[in-house]
């Protein structure tokens, strides 16, 4: 068995600087929830745990003007709850809620979620189609990108390893859009999805669509807005045909990354009537 040293960083600054002294052999610990299972399986070697859970730089919500900024070690069960995600960003919010289990969604961070970088992970196609960016920090600096840009694959990003997400921001929801989040899992709760679907859209006085994005969880290796599904609609008006098209669009779109795979039977169709369910749910006819 590794034996391990878990640092209880006192700041961002010392969290920071105990990141670029043991570069590759550390791992950063906010919720634990993803971290101590891999630790379980042995997939994580590092030595040198640093505990940044309780840091107050990087617990918080707030709102700026049109932006809403998340604090990467804010956790599931305070985002849901928050009355500025459930106004602002509902989507988020909803996503917060089918996380897990109590106890994960109490532990775990919307920052963590993020990172860890799980095809499942339920926060990522919500924070896609809010087109959210992740602020990173690390003694050289600061920088920031987006969600999409960020994870580049299954439990794969772009982060340095001496870098720590700081904070996640994005825009408020237009006023007046619609939101809808639907999670498939085996059974009622506690489990991992199979598929998620994260639709925000906005139609004019005329009913005609101005504004719509869609993300799929557990599709394509790398998270993704849909965007040839979401040219059918704009300055269009939404009809049963389009939403039929847009979900044939995105398994299209799907199969097109992924290729023929054992699952795309059964993962096709299921795709196209979700996505089409979820229009319906946000786009009047």
């Amino acid at each position: 068995m590794t034996k391990r040293r878990f640092i209880k960083a006192g700041s961002l600054e010392e969290a920071v600087t105990l990141l670029g002294t043991h570069k590759d052999d550390c791992a950063l610990v906010a919720g634990g929830t993803d971290l101590m299972v891999e630790i379980h399986k042995g997939s994580v070697t590092a030595r040198n745990l640093i505990d940044i859970s309780r840091l107050e730089e990087l617990i918080f919500i707030r709102e700026e003007k049109e932006t809403i900024s998340i604090g990467s070690a804010t956790t599931h069960m305070e985002c849901m709850e928050h009355d500025i995600i459930k106004q602002y960003a509902p989507v988020l919010s909803e996503a917060c809620s089918r996380v897990g289990s109590p106890q994960i969604r109490n532990r775990g961070t919307l920052g963590g979620n993020i990172i860890s970088a799980a095809a499942c992970a339920d926060t990522v196609p919500a924070l896609i189609v809010l087109n959210a960016k992740c602020l990173l920090k690390s003694a050289k600096g600061t920088r920031e990108l987006k969600v999409s840009e960020l994870i580049t694959g299954p439990n794969e990003t772009v982060r340095n390893s001496d870098e720590i997400c700081t904070a996640i921001v994005f825009e408020k929801i237009p006023e007046g859009a619609g939101y809808e989040f639907i999670k498939l899992i085996r059974r009622n709760s506690v489990a991992k999805s199979r598929l998620t679907v994260a639709v925000i859209a906005q139609q004019d006085s005329d009913k005609r669509v101005t504004d719509i994005r869609i993300s799929l969880g557990s599709t394509t290796p790398r998270p993704h807005r849909f965007t040839s599904a979401e040219e059918l609609f704009h300055g269009n008006l939404p009809t049963e045909d389009l939403f039929r098209e847009a979900g044939e669009k995105v398994s299209a779109d799907m199969i097109a990354v992924t290729g023929n795979r054992w699952s795309t039977e059964y993962k096709k169709p299921v795709v196209e009537a979700l996505t089409a369910r979820a229009l319906r749910a946000v786009l009047e006819v």
